[in-house]
């Protein structure tokens, strides 16, 4: 408690952030989980369409994820170098163009190829997200508006489904991407009124030259072990998305319409998460509670393992996938928090290089879980798998340095 009273003491006042703010903010980063879960349901239906087996289908999810890592490994620079605005346009210019050409198309090649200009597009759309936090407040205040966006936002990929799933009834599956590119276009206009116009649109001097802000950011090797966190935590929840329509439509034989409920039921668990999270934040620092929900999930995965093996039914299944999912409400958050703390300078950069190792490493991750066998217990092995990374990560990188909490900031 001592050293919480002495955290709170520590941070700076921050200038009062209104409601509207993290709103659009959270609308824009919406735009990452309705690009990746909206077309989920709709793969039976695109494989068929463009007379391809489901696993090419599945890699377009895989294409997504590693253009959203180029895109941010790209944007968050430029954006310390051009400024925030320039970089942000740019970004939904190219993700609607590339939504509009797959909502136009019938080949899987061009689709494939689409889907990567829409993810580059989409990195440097998201990976200002943090930086623009970051720009505003620091520590404690940075972790409630983190968290704030992720309550807003846990919306996006609970509904993203079921939106999927409509818009495939209504106008087939090209229909789920010209919503997309709407969507984007709405984002522009929300962009320019609420937050952009109040973002200086020069960008900084300091280091311009691009592996020196780079190098600077891997010189801070207190922030390392949250990349690692971050990375493998989001992983967990990548290699279920990648095989959600397996698990439930195929494993359990669900309908595209159940499958869209049990897929929302783990957002609610984000959702409840998130708000507990924020309540803890009074008391605890963003470190602690990111420890521990990590253990939570780790437990998580073991129970899903056993229950794997024991061939439970998806009832007792689905509690045990939503306690592992559910978690990443609180990681997400307070990771991002932790990490963006060590750098009041270069944030945009420090913001690439996170976002680009999280949707590199689950990208490859999740691409490389397409050649296990197709069975329940290899995917629920792989998310443990990850998931032992983390805590491995908390034993050895931040547990010996709990005794100097005290002088942390976050």
């Amino acid at each position: 408690m001592e050293a919480t009273h002495r955290l709170t003491k520590q941070e700076p006042m921050s200038r009062p952030i209104s409601f509207t703010l993290p709103l659009v903010l959270a609308i824009t980063m919406a735009l990452g989980p309705l690009s990746i879960d909206a077309y989920l349901p709709a793969f039976p239906a695109m494989a068929q369409d463009l007379g391809v087996p489901i696993d090419d289908i599945a890699r377009s999810l895989s294409i997504y994820i590693f253009g959203l890592a180029l895109g941010q490994l790209v944007g968050g620079p430029l954006s310390d170098r051009l400024g925030r605005p320039a970089v942000m346009y740019s970004g939904l210019a190219i993700f609607i163009v590339a939504c509009v050409g797959i909502a136009l198309t019938d080949s899987l090649p061009l689709l494939l190829a689409l889907r990567a200009l829409q993810a580059f597009g989409g990195g440097w759309i998201m990976v200002l997200i943090p930086a623009l936090v970051r720009d505003r407040v620091k520590g404690r205040e940075a972790a409630k508006l983190f968290s704030m966006i992720g309550l807003i936002m846990v919306v996006a990929p609970g509904v993203a489904p079921s939106v999927g799933s409509a818009l495939l009834a209504v106008g087939g599956w090209h229909a789920i991407f010209a919503f997309l590119a709407l969507y984007a276009l709405g984002v522009v206009l929300l962009q320019w009124r609420v937050v952009l116009r109040s973002v200086s649109s020069a960008g900084t001097r300091h280091s311009d030259n691009l592996l020196a802000r780079y190098r600077f950011v891997l010189g801070t090797r207190a922030a390392l072990p949250f990349i690692a966190l971050q990375a493998f935590g989001f992983s967990v929840m990548m290699l279920f998305i990648t095989h959600s329509s397996f698990i439930y439509q195929q494993h359990y034989g669900q309908s595209e319409s159940v499958f869209a409920l049990l897929f929302g039921a783990n957002i609610v668990m984000m959702l409840v998460a998130n708000l507990i999270n924020r309540a803890l934040l009074n008391r605890f620092s963003s470190r602690q509670i990111l420890m521990t929900c990590l253990t939570i999930q780790f437990v998580g995965t073991l129970v899903l393992c056993a229950l794997a093996w024991t061939e439970a039914s998806v009832w007792l299944f689905l509690p045990a996938m939503m306690m592992t999912i559910g978690a990443q409400g609180a990681v997400v958050p307070n990771s991002q928090a932790c990490y963006m703390e060590h750098f009041e300078q270069h944030g945009g950069t420090a913001a690439s290089l996170l976002g680009t190792c999280q949707f590199g490493l689950a990208g490859t991750l999740s691409a490389l879980s397409t050649l296990l066998p197709e069975t329940l217990p290899a995917v629920v092995v792989a998310m443990a798998g990850c998931s032992l990374v983390c805590m491995s990560v908390i034993v050895l990188g931040l547990k010996p340095r709990l005794p100097g909490l005290r002088n942390a900031r976050t």
